[in-house]
């Protein structure tokens, strides 16, 4: 009996994740890629983790990246999100950012923003695990979190005060 890879993914998808753009510098210009694999590691260091597919373009420039930013994104930010989770499609150009003192940019008006150091890169599977440490954070944005459920964009309720 055959592992089924795509009721796998499909299955996958019953759990709603929230979704992020990572920022790096490249080569003369900065660049970003949509993840949903963010994720809490640590409060004492504080650490965090997200996972990037080994056959990206991008793979290369982020794994040996010293620093990364996390922006985890609010509603507003579909068309970015879409935009840099294609392939080939990594540019910041015409996007709203912020400066941060690690150097890759922070998404204006996202809803947190972490500044991390590259704390260890690790394999597993077809995909790179990067482990950072955050130095900074920030929490400008104010809007309802992006939510990726079931192969679509959704959106969460803000609870009301």
């Amino acid at each position: 009996m055959g592992f089924d890879l795509r009721a796998y993914r499909e299955a996958l998808g019953s759990f709603p994740t929230g979704v992020a753009v990572v920022t790096a510098a490249g080569a003369g210009a900065h660049v970003g890629i949509t993840v949903n694999s963010f994720t809490s590691v640590s409060l004492d260091p504080p650490l965090v983790l997200w996972c990037m597919d080994r056959k990206s373009g991008r793979h290369d420039l982020f794994s040996k990246a010293p620093a990364f930013t996390v922006n985890i994104l609010g509603t507003e930010h579909k068309r970015v999100s879409a935009r840099l989770s294609r392939a080939g499609e990594h540019s910041l150009d015409g996007i709203d950012l912020v400066k941060t003192e690690l150097g890759p940019p922070g998404l204006a008006d996202s809803l947190a923003i972490f500044e991390c150091t590259t704390e260890r890169t690790l394999d597993a599977g077809d995909h790179t695990i990067l482990l950072g440490r955050v130095l900074r954070f920030s929490r400008p944005g104010l809007s309802a979190p992006l939510v990726y459920f079931s192969g679509k964009y959704s959106a969460l309720a803000q609870p009301s005060e």
